[in-house]
């Protein structure tokens, strides 16, 4: 069976929300993903195909799917849209030249008609690193705070040391449609 084809037999039930993970490769999404689950982050390779974990968040229990991709499957996240409840996109706070990147691949997420009105959740991420933007330069350069259609948060945070990923995620759980007894997250990882 393809992982498409497991995917789409994942149907949303009572008790479950869906939140897709994306952002470019090397933003922290694996690394993210390790903290959360308390594990070692000191080594982190890029994922090659797919990783999936379950893990317990403040009562919510996460079936977390790492998948690896490049930029030449980007086209394909669409896939993954269905019966999406809330959108994290992790953002790479110290690289500054891929903001514009990142921005055009968040902009053209937000203009799909399966992720319409879903809530958005930026990760800004690295913000242990000395030369990270600060989340409120990050929003305005990825045009944040035009965004009217859904409610979005961006929250700094550092992966690495995991200032900020509990901010964010009880954001994410309490947004409105969101159910809060079980939560399926879907991590897409570009590597």
């Amino acid at each position: 069976m393809g992982l498409l084809s497991l995917l789409r037999q994942l149907k949303k039930s009572d008790g479950e929300a869906r939140i897709l993970v994306l952002g470019l490769d090397n933003a922290g999404k694996t690394t993210i993903l390790k903290k959360l689950s308390d594990e070692d982050v000191t080594t982190i390779t890029p994922t090659q195909g797919f990783n999936i974990k379950s893990l317990m968040h403040e009562g919510f229990k996460l079936n977390v799917w790492d998948i690896g991709g490049q930029k030449s499957i980007r086209p394909y996240w669409r896939n993954y849209f269905d019966q999406t409840d809330c959108l994290l996109y992790v953002i790479d706070s110290a690289d500054r030249k891929r903001l514009e990147e990142t921005g055009d691949e968040l902009s053209k997420l937000l203009e799909e008609d399966k992720l319409a009105g879903v809530p958005l959740l930026v990760l800004a991420n690295k913000q242990d690193l000395l030369n990270a933007l600060p989340a409120n330069e990050v929003a305005e350069g990825l045009n944040l705070f035009s965004i009217r259609d859904r409610p979005w948060q961006i929250q700094p945070c550092s992966a690495k040391n995991g200032t900020g990923l509990q901010d964010g995620m009880e954001w994410l759980v309490k947004q409105p449609g969101t159910v809060r007894q079980k939560a399926t997250v879907l991590f897409l990882c570009i590597w």
